[in-house]
């Protein structure tokens, strides 16, 4: 069975095809500043490797759909009923789905949604303190994201160390981020809740918000809906602390205004505050992972957070690049920095669905 899996952004097109069960790659790509995704899907190798699935990363359709499901009118309502709260997410795989789906009309199209790996969170930590009605009737929950990440780190990070690793936190650190707690292979808590746009900070999404704080700009200044959505969506996070458009860390931390170090300050403190409290759940802490744009390449933000929780290797932190243990040797708890591979858990849950 070979299947396609596209990882879809705003205006790009990343994609793997996968032998499987054999977990074979016959094919990858990537195409940037997609303006017609029927274009760029006409460039991938479709008939060259006799692709019959195509398997969506999607993000959320709510508490009825937390798994792996074949696509079918139940499951584009449900992504649209939820659009509001993953409004660049949904929005982007929904276009996609309905590409592909006309591009290859033969191909068995499955969603597997990133809020999966987060179903084992006990009910304690997946609850908001809302009115019980918006939990039983609208679905309101903390749902997480990330989970195909997360999932893949639970996976490769014991490979890696050489040895279990039972208390696992995952640190997906980019342009979008989040921590998972980790316990025996389950996700028990995780940054991200009912939708993407919290947690830590974002490149450009704010991360953890008072909803007061919303409800008091937007009577104070009339502001609709959508103009606040766009404001905290384009706006906000890393780009409106540093005052940086785009938020990206290399620019900020190449920046160096007091504004800058104010937001790499900030996204510091929020990844060491959640790793105490994640080790607190987790009863101790085997090992911390990171992975992502910033997890995988920022040295000095991974030197930054792990200082007095994991002792480091300065050469395997800084100079070293590929899957490794960046922790002094024979320390407790181990770093570990890696390549994390969605696409390959994506294809996974896929296969066990269709076989």
């Amino acid at each position: 069975m070979n299947i396609l899996v596209p990882n879809l952004g705003s205006t790009s097109l990343k994609y793997q095809i996968l032998e499987m069960p054999s977990e074979r790659l016959l094919a990858q790509g990537r195409a940037e500043r997609v303006k017609d995704y029927g274009e760029a899907i006409a460039a991938i190798p479709f008939a060259e490797h006799a692709v019959s699935v195509v398997a969506f990363k999607a993000v959320l359709a709510g508490a009825k759909y937390r798994g792996t499901y074949r696509i079918d009118d139940g499951v584009l309502h449900a992504m649209e009923q939820f659009l509001p709260a993953a409004p660049v997410h949904n929005a982007i795989y929904l276009k996609g789905i309905r590409a592909f789906r006309d591009a290859l009309p033969g191909a068995v199209l499955v969603a597997a949604f990133e809020t999966e790996f987060h179903a084992t969170m006990p009910e304690y930590a997946a609850r908001y303190g809302v009115p019980g009605a918006w939990e039983r009737d609208d679905e309101v929950r903390r749902y997480g994201f990330h989970g195909a990440s997360h999932q893949y780190v639970a996976g490769r990070v014991p490979e890696i160390a050489g040895r279990p690793t039972p208390r696992l936190i995952s640190c997906h650190l980019g342009g979008s981020s989040s921590i998972c707690a980790i316990q025996d292979g389950r996700s028990i808590d995780t940054t991200m809740g009912f939708s993407p746009q919290s947690g830590l900070e974002n490149a450009t999404r704010h991360g953890e918000l008072d909803v007061f704080a919303v409800l008091y700009m937007m009577e104070r200044h009339g502001w609709t809906i959508d103009e606040v959505r766009d404001q905290l969506a384009s706006q906000g996070g890393l780009a409106g602390l540093s005052g940086i458009p785009g938020g990206d860390v290399r620019d900020i931390e190449a920046a160096g205004t007091p504004e800058a170090r104010l937001a790499l300050d900030t996204f510091v403190y929020q990844v060491r505050k959640t790793i105490g409290a994640y080790r607190v759940a987790l009863g101790g802490l085997d090992a911390v992972a990171f992975t992502g744009g910033i997890g995988e390449n920022s040295a000095s933000l991974r030197e930054a957070i792990c200082q007095g929780i994991v002792d480091l290797d300065p050469s395997a932190n800084k100079e070293q690049k590929g899957d490794r243990v960046i922790s002094a040797a024979g320390g407790e708890p181990a770093a570990i920095a890696l390549t994390t591979n969605e696409e390959l858990v994506v294809a996974r849950r896929a296969y066990r669905l269709l076989a």
